[in-house]
């Protein structure tokens, strides 16, 4: 959908318990990380990528979310160059830590001491920052208790600024809370992936625990440009080819879900994807979302959700209350 872009308020929230006063939308580099690992998004021009982060930082975007182990380290990387080039104010920068990897790219799990510290060195060297913004835990382990006690101690030590969990259920985040203060949990969140809003969302907001969303767009399942024949196209080198929303039977509804979105997002100028992106941030408990982009068109197709505020009955709606939904499609 071509349009002209007007301005976007990028009216600001305070992050948790931090002094970080993050955009609604903030720039995902999870895809330009690009291929040769276990969850890469396929080939990746890295001017592209740069010229993504640019457009977005242009817009407004002040805070960006990476982590150590998309492509290897090559996304934080990237997020370096991009920074190195942009002539404005520096944004937040967001990393992670806790997902290891072989040579073949295949990823493990790890919290121990002595591997996050050297995670936190690689990603400071890597990103060219003498401190990073907000330092996260990506997946939990059974060492929750020794990652969490070590970020502290990240912390303490001036390395990095704030400290975060990705992907906790409310137990992992009380066990975490027990040590040191939780800053913000980044969880997926979208209309094909709900499960954070019974109990994972209410806890963050009774308990002043900031939260950052990843995937509003369910990897771009949401955008409007995802279709029956792209999706069976997707290569062998990009992890959404084996994720099951891409496939029947699931897929069917997905895209009926993304034909709600295109109706209600017309009303108002804007794609399916930012529908979707506004869809999330309605949520009173997040504070903001991950939106990626691959170019700087795709950050120009999404930016307009941080001021789109979708009314009661857009939600209902989009959420396809009263509407029948379509047979499912046998993968068979």
């Amino acid at each position: 959908m071509k349009r002209k872009l007007k301005k976007i308020d990028m009216s600001r929230k305070r992050l948790g318990n931090s002094d970080l006063s993050i955009t609604p939308v903030g720039f995902g580099a999870w895809a330009i990380g690009g291929s040769g690992w276990e969850f890469g998004w396929g080939e990746q021009d890295d001017k592209q990528s740069v010229a993504a982060i640019h457009r977005a930082l242009e817009l407004g975007v002040n805070w960006i979310d990476t982590a150590a182990v998309y492509g290897m380290g090559h996304s934080e990387e990237v997020v370096a160059l991009a920074l190195k080039t942009w002539p404005g104010p520096r944004p937040y920068v967001f990393t992670k830590c806790g997902l290891r990897w072989d040579e073949q790219g295949y990823v493990h799990r790890s919290l121990q001491a002595d591997s996050i510290r050297r995670e936190c060195e690689d990603s400071l060297r890597r990103l060219n920052v003498d401190a990073i913004d907000l330092y996260q835990i990506h997946w939990p382990t059974e060492d929750l208790e020794e990652g969490w006690s070590t970020m502290a101690q990240l912390q303490e030590e001036g390395k990095v600024r704030w400290i975060g969990v990705s992907n906790f259920n409310v137990e992992e985040m009380r066990r975490a809370q027990a040590i040191a203060p939780i800053t913000s949990l980044q969880p997926p969140y979208s209309l094909v992936r709900r499960e954070v809003e019974p109990e994972i969302l209410p806890f963050c907001r009774s308990n002043g625990i900031g939260v950052i969303v990843y995937s509003p767009m369910a990897s771009g399942l949401l955008t409007g440009a995802m279709t029956r024949e792209r999706a069976a196209s997707l290569p062998a080198s990009d992890w959404r080819s084996r994720d099951i929303e891409f496939h029947e039977p699931r897929l069917s509804k997905n895209l009926a879900l993304v034909e709600r979105l295109r109706q209600v997002g017309n009303r108002y100028g804007r794609s399916p994807g930012e529908a979707a992106i506004a869809w999330a941030l309605r949520n009173p408990a997040v504070t903001g979302a991950i939106v990626g982009a691959r170019n700087a068109q795709q950050v120009e197709g999404n930016i307009g959700a941080a001021d789109l505020r979708p009314t009661d009955d857009d939600i209902a709606e989009i959420e396809g209350k009263g509407v029948r939904e379509p047979e499912l499609i046998s993968a068979a």
